[in-house]
C-alpha cells in the first residue's frame, strides 16, 4: 500500500477525477450520479456530512483537516453505496 501521506496527497486528485471539482460536481460524472442519489434517497437534498457534501468539499477546496477527519467515514460509506 501507499504510505498515508501520498494517499492523502493524492486524494484531492481521485475525487477531482471523480466529478467533485472547485467549480462544484461535473455534469455527467460518479459524483453527479453520486449526488443525485443522495437527494432521492434525502427527499431532494444532500445531507451535511455526507459521503458526497465530505467528498465535494474536499473537491473544491483540497484536503484540510477536517476533511482528512471526515474522510474515513466518508469512503466507507461511498464504498457501502457502490458496493
Amino acid at each position: 500500500g501507499l504510505p498515508a501521506g501520498l494517499a492523502l496527497v493524492g486524494l484531492p486528485l481521485c475525487i477531482g477525477a471523480l466529478g467533485f471539482t472547485g467549480a462544484g460536481i461535473a455534469a455527467s460524472s460518479i459524483a453527479a450520479k453520486m449526488m443525485s442519489a443522495a437527494a432521492i434517497a434525502n427527499g431532494g437534498g444532500v445531507a451535511a456530512g455526507s459521503a458526497v457534501a465530505v467528498l465535494q468539499s474536499v473537491g473544491a477546496t483540497g484536503l484540510s483537516l477536517g476533511a482528512k477527519i471526515g474522510l474515513t467515514s466518508a469512503l466507507s460509506s461511498v464504498g457501502a453505496v457502490s458496493g
